[in-house]
């Protein structure tokens, strides 16, 4: 009693050639079909996502200490100051795309944005600073002070590794300018005043290689510290500012 009951007649196998086998077929390449169509759909809206809207970024080095540190991970909002074209498509160049340059604006560049941008010297790498100048402002570095339009610039975001005490060098690092930022055209900085590689040596950025703003930092790892688990925990979630 209480055992399952199991039917005692065999199952019925199709016979080759009978048509039963035949009728599965085209229900099995259908489901193939539907699974192929739905992963190319899926990497079709991951490109697009990543493309136009939001992109996941590393941080390589310490030029943007403190705000970004070395092994944080953060996403950056690609559709904030508008629809940009990107520089090629699957590394391609198909005719007749305006490569590089924004469709329309929805939003200006201002100053203290954290942006990623289409590196001049070479075109092939992104890298990320705040913006300190703006077209038209006239930018000076005095003793590794920044100064706007003639005034020290509120810079609560500023990092020196180096006594400003001791900037008095005459490499752009401790003294620049004055310089007046052309049209079209912005001047960049990173928050590590003292190791970052920035405007101050490589010049001006176009407002068309601006990609995106920096949004959250979504994970954060410590290549450094010594241990198994080496995730920076407070970081998560961190807006970027």
């Amino acid at each position: 009693m209480g055992q399952p009951v199991r039917s005692s007649l065999p199952r019925l196998q199709p016979v080759p050639g009978s048509g039963q086998e035949r009728k599965k077929a085209p229900a099995e390449r259908s489901a193939l079909r539907e699974y192929g169509e739905a992963l190319i759909i899926a990497l079709g809206l991951a490109l697009v996502i990543r493309t136009f809207f939001i992109q996941a970024y590393k941080i390589p080095s310490g030029s943007m200490e403190p705000t970004l540190l070395i092994g944080d991970h953060i996403l950056v909002n690609k559709l904030i100051y508008g629809l940009r074209m990107p520089d090629s498509i699957l590394g391609l160049h198909p005719p007749g795309i305006p490569y590089g340059h924004y469709l329309f604006r929805l939003e200006s560049v201002h100053h203290g944005d954290v942006v990623v941008f289409v590196f001049p010297p070479d075109p092939t790498k992104d890298f990320i600073k705040r913006v300190i100048g703006l077209a038209g402002d006239t930018i000076e570095v005095r003793g590794g002070v920044v100064y706007l339009n003639g005034a020290q610039v509120p810079d609560p975001h500023a990092h020196y590794e180096v006594p400003l005490a001791e900037h008095v060098t005459p490499s752009p690092r401790d003294n620049f300018g004055p310089v007046k930022v052309p049209d079209g055209k912005l001047f960049m900085m990173g928050d590590n005043r003292d190791r970052s590689y920035d405007s101050r040596w490589w010049g001006f950025v176009d407002d068309n290689e601006v990609e995106g703003r920096a949004l959250i930092i979504y994970w954060s790892w410590d290549g450094e510290a010594s241990g198994l688990f080496n995730v920076r925990w407070n970081r998560f979630g961190r807006l970027v500012e």
